[in-house]
C-alpha cells in the first residue's frame, strides 16, 4: 500500500508498484541473456568463430550506452518516461531476435553476417540505454527518498529472477539445437518479455507522483553540463563511479567466456551451459537477497554494513574466480555448478550493497540530477562492460594462440579477473567514509551506507 500522501500530492510508488517496475526489469533482463550469452556460446563453438568477434559485438551495444547521461538528463527535464521504456523494449526484442538471425548469415557469408550483427547490436545497445536509464530515473523520482534502496534492491532481483526464469527455459527449448530454433526462441521471448512489460508499466506514471521539491530547496532544472559537473564534484560520486567501472569489468571478463568454457573443456551442450548460467544468476539472487535482509535488519546498529558487504562481496568474486581458474586444470571432474553459483552468490552480495549505495547517493543531489546520476553510473558499468567483456575474448585468443592450451588460457584470464575485484574491494573501502544525506528521508533508510 502506499503511504499517507501530503496535501497536493499523491503518496508516490507503493510496493506493488515497484513490483510491477520490478517485471518490466524483469523482462528486459530475458532478452539480454539470450543475446549476450546464448549467443555468443553459438558463435565460439557452434560456428566456431574466434571469441573475440562476440566480444566485439558485445562491446559495441555496450559502447553506444556512453550516451546513457544524455537519456537521464532527458528524463530529468520531463517526458514521458513510459514511452521511453516500452520504447526502448520493444526496440531491444526486435534487435534481439534479428541477432539471433544473423547465425543464419554467418552460414553463408561472414561478412555480411558480421555488418547485420553489428548494427543489431547497435540497436541493442539504444534499446538497452533507453529503457533501463528511462526506468531507473522513474523509480527514483516517484519512489518515496526512505523507500529508494529497498526498491532498488528488489527491482534488480526481479531482473536476476527473469534471466533465471529464461535461461532455464530457453535452455530446455534450445535442445536440440539449430539455429532457426535458437530465432524462434528468442523472437517469442521478446514478444512475450514487452507484452508482460506494458502490463506491467500501464498507468504508474500518470497516478505514482510525489513533489518533486517538498522543502522548495530544488531550483530551476540544470543544463547538461551544469548537471553533469554537479555530479562530478561529489567525491563520493566520482569514486562510486570509479567502484562501478573497476567492478564492473572484473565482471564481465569472465561474461562471455564461461559458456565456451563449460563447452570446450566440460563437453556441454548450448542448453546445458544456458543452463549454467541461470545457475550464475540464481546466486547472484541468493546474495542479493541475504545481503538486503541483513542490510534492513541491522543497518540502524551497524551503519557500515553496506560497506563491509560491498568490500567481502568483491573479494569473495575473486575467490570464485581463482577456483574457476583451478578448475581449468581438472576439468571436467571439477564441480563446476557449485563453483559457478559461489560466483553469483559473491556477485550478488557486492552489487546489492552497491545499490544501497547508488539510491542514496541520487538521493543526496542538491539539484533534479536522479536521472543523470544514474546515467552517469550507467555509462560506467556500460563501458567496463564492453572494455571488459571485448578484452576477456582477447586475452582468451592470445592465451589460446601462445599456449596452445584451452585449459591453460582460461586460467589466465579467470585469474586476471580475481587480481581485479580485489583492486575493486581496496576502492569499496573509501566508499561511505562519510554521511549520505537523503532530502525527505526520515533521519536514515535501512539501505543507506554511512559511517
Amino acid at each position: 500500500m502506499n503511504a499517507p500522501a501530503k496535501p497536493g500530492t499523491t503518496a508516490g510508488l507503493g510496493w506493488i508498484d515497484i513490483l510491477r517496475l520490478g517485471l518490466v526489469q524483469a523482462a528486459l533482463g530475458s532478452i539480454v541473456v539470450l543475446t549476450t550469452s546464448t549467443l555468443n556460446r553459438v558463435m565460439v563453438v557452434e560456428l566456431a568463430l574466434a571469441a573475440v568477434i562476440p566480444g566485439m559485438l558485445v562491446g559495441i551495444h555496450y559502447a553506444v550506452q556512453i550516451t546513457r547521461p544524455l537519456w537521464g538528463h532527458a528524463s530529468d527535464k520531463g517526458g514521458r518516461r513510459t514511452s521511453w521504456i516500452l520504447g526502448g523494449l520493444a526496440l531491444l526484442a526486435l534487435s534481439g531476435t534479428g541477432a539471433a538471425a544473423t547465425t543464419l548469415l554467418f552460414e553463408q557469408s561472414f561478412s555480411a553476417g558480421i555488418l547485420a550483427a553489428g548494427f543489431s547490436f547497435i540497436l541493442i545497445g539504444l534499446g538497452i540505454g533507453a529503457c533501463g536509464t528511462s526506468l531507473l530515473a522513474l523509480l527514483a523520482t516517484r519512489t518515496a527518498p526512505e523507500r529508494r534502496p529497498a526498491a532498488a534492491t528488489i527491482v534488480w532481483m526481479m531482473m536476476i529472477a527473469g534471466i533465471i526464469v529464461t535461461a532455464i527455459i530457453t535452455g530446455t527449448f534450445l535442445d536440440p539445437y539449430s539455429h532457426s530454433r535458437l530465432i524462434a526462441v528468442t523472437g517469442l521471448t521478446g514478444m512475450a518479455a514487452t507484452v508482460i512489460a506494458a502490463l506491467a508499466v500501464l498507468g504508474i506514471e500518470n497516478r505514482a507522483v510525489i513533489d518533486p521539491d517538498p522543502d522548495g530547496a530544488r531550483g530551476p532544472k540544470p543544463s547538461f553540463r551544469a548537471a553533469l559537473s554537479e555530479v562530478m564534484s561529489d567525491p563520493q560520486a566520482r569514486l562510486f563511479t570509479l567502484f562501478v567501472f573497476m567492478s564492473m569489468l572484473a565482471y564481465s571478463t569472465q561474461d562471455l567466456i564461461l559458456e565456451p568454457f563449460g563447452g570446450f573443456l566440460f563437453a556441454m551442450t548450448p542448453g546445458e551451459t544456458t543452463k549454467l548460467a541461470g545457475v550464475q544468476h540464481a546466486g547472484v539472487f541468493a546474495g542479493m537477497a541475504i545481503v538486503g535482509l541483513a542490510g534492513s535488519l541491522m543497518a540502524k546498529r551497524k551503519p557500515g554494513i553496506l560497506k563491509f558487504f560491498t568490500v567481502t562481496g568483491c573479494i569473495g568474486s575473486g575467490i570464485a574466480l581463482a577456483f574457476l581458474a583451478a578448475a581449468a586444470s581438472f576439468a571436467p571432474h571439477w564441480p563446476l555448478k557449485p563453483n559457478i553459483f559461489l560466483l553469483g552468490l559473491a556477485n550478488g552480495a557486492f552489487a546489492v550493497a552497491a545499490i544501497g549505495t547508488m539510491m542514496g547517493l541520487a538521493g543526496a543531489s542538491k539539484t533534479r540530477s536522479e536521472g543523470i546520476r544514474m546515467g552517469v553510473w550507467g555509462a560506467a558499468q556500460a563501458i567496463a562492460f564492453g572494455l571488459g567483456g571485448f578484452l576477456g575474448t582477447v586475452a582468451l585468443d592470445l592465451s589460446r594462440y601462445v599456449t596452445g592450451s584451452n585449459s591453460t588460457s582460461f586460467a589466465i584470464v579467470f585469474s586476471g579477473e580475481a587480481v581485479i575485484f580485489l583492486v575493486s574491494a581496496l576502492i569499496a573501502l573509501g566508499i561511505g567514509t562519510r554521511p549520505m544525506p537523503i532530502r525527505g528521508a526520515q533521519d536514515s533508510t535501512p539501505m543507506q551506507l554511512a559511517e
